[in-house]
């Protein structure tokens, strides 16, 4: 999904939200962010965020999905396993539907605890610690710790950020 279907799909979400008189709010994570907010790659595969109320946003998007021939998990949770609490700001505001998204040093530490080291997440990664112009992985690992306990970071975790900056 490029970023200009992703804008109409929010805002067909909105609209069926409208149609059943349901107000929802939804924060974005991963590439949709990366899409959306910072111009940093011109497509994901899907939209990962939070939502409530969570049955009729599922029903909304389900709706959404059929419409454009969409699977019908083009916005999803599954990504919910990874957040903890974090600081959001609101990116659109529909009649509707809030759409929040977290400041970079959360979306960080996020897609570093994730640790998929595969090209998208690794080019997001280099991206937002440029973006917050860090210049040592002590840094990016003093980030990691402020949303997540040290024990949750893997080892994988620490050689991928180390390597980043030996690059």
């Amino acid at each position: 999904m490029e970023k200009e279907q992703i804008e109409l799909y929010l805002q067909e979400l909105n609209d069926e939200l409208h149609r059943t008189n349901v107000k929802g709010e939804v924060c974005l994570y991963g590439g949709a962010v990366m899409c959306l907010v910072y111009d940093a790659r011109p497509s994901t595969k899907d939209v990962d965020a939070i939502f409530k109320p969570a049955r009729e946003i599922r029903e909304a998007a389900k709706a959404i999905a059929e419409k454009h021939n969409l699977r019908e998990d083009w916005i999803n949770d599954a990504v919910k396993g990874f957040v903890v609490e974090h600081p959001q700001k609101i990116f659109l505001n529909l009649p509707n539907l809030k759409v929040f998204v977290p400041e970079p040093d959360y979306l960080l530490a996020m897609k570093a605890i994730a640790s998929r080291v595969d090209a998208p997440d690794k080019d997001d990664i280099r991206f937002l610690i440029d973006l917050l112009e860090m210049k040592t992985p002590k840094q990016v690992f003093e980030v990691l710790e402020k949303y997540y306990p040290r024990q949750q970071i893997k080892p994988a975790t620490q050689f991928f950020i180390e390597e980043l900056f030996e690059q």
